[in-house]
């Protein structure tokens, strides 16, 4: 059995809670009630319009977005599918659950939506950290920065800034906590591998194709 297949399991260990970590984080920002980050505003704002409930719409916007890096000839790994199936599940169940109270002021929705944050970033250490893909979102900055030869910060902002204003008008929250979260999440993301002493550069991810590879070989 080869290095990385003994380090499957523990892989998989990982993943999952980074999973969780990273559900909770959203479900937290969202609960802040001061505003949504970008991408939640446009989920509750389609899961409002739709009638669907807010993982199965993230969920359904993770796997168009695959479609669309598939076809534009981005790879995708194992953790693609796992983060956007998973997630979209775990946020159902904790908001079904509903044991994280709705803040009714400021200075305590700054407090959860930053422990959020933290949450997210902490998430996406484990996650990452895995070496078995970017998620569905992530993807697409990539698509569109190698397409636009635009950095990828700018391809980031413009589809961040689409989906806010998409997700406004289809009834999402906007406000403070927005904006805290576009400027917040990079410092907490910074601030957590550091402390962490993770370089995410170093990581190498493994296609969907390499994984079912690595796992067919143990089995030959």
């Amino acid at each position: 059995m080869d290095d990385n297949m003994k380090s499957f399991p523990l892989r998989m260990v990982r993943m999952s809670i980074g999973i969780f970590l990273f559900s909770l984080g959203i479900i937290l920002t969202i609960k802040a009630n001061i505003g949504y980050a970008p991408w939640e505003v446009f989920h509750v704002g389609l899961s409002i319009t739709t009638g669907l409930s807010l993982g199965l719409i993230s969920i359904i916007v993770g796997l168009l977005l695959l479609i669309i890096v598939i076809a534009c000839g981005e790879k995708f790994g194992l953790g693609t599918i796992l983060n956007m199936v998973f997630i979209g599940i775990l946020i159902d169940i904790k908001m079904a659950l509903d044991f994280i109270p709705l803040m009714d002021n400021l200075i305590s929705g700054i407090i959860m939506l930053i422990a959020g944050l933290f949450s997210i970033s902490l998430g996406s250490y484990f996650y990452i950290g895995t070496g078995f893909g970017a998620g569905p979102r992530d993807n697409l900055m990539v698509v569109l920065a190698r397409k636009t030869r635009l950095p990828a910060g700018v391809c980031r902002s413009a589809v961040e800034l689409i989906v806010t204003v998409s997700g406004w008008f289809l009834g999402g929250m906007v406000g403070i906590g927005t904006i805290i979260s576009v400027v917040g999440i990079g410092f907490c993301i910074q601030i957590t591998f550091k402390l962490l002493r993770f370089d995410v550069t170093a990581v190498k991810h493994e296609t969907l194709l390499e994984t079912y590879k690595t796992l067919f070989r143990k089995n030959t």
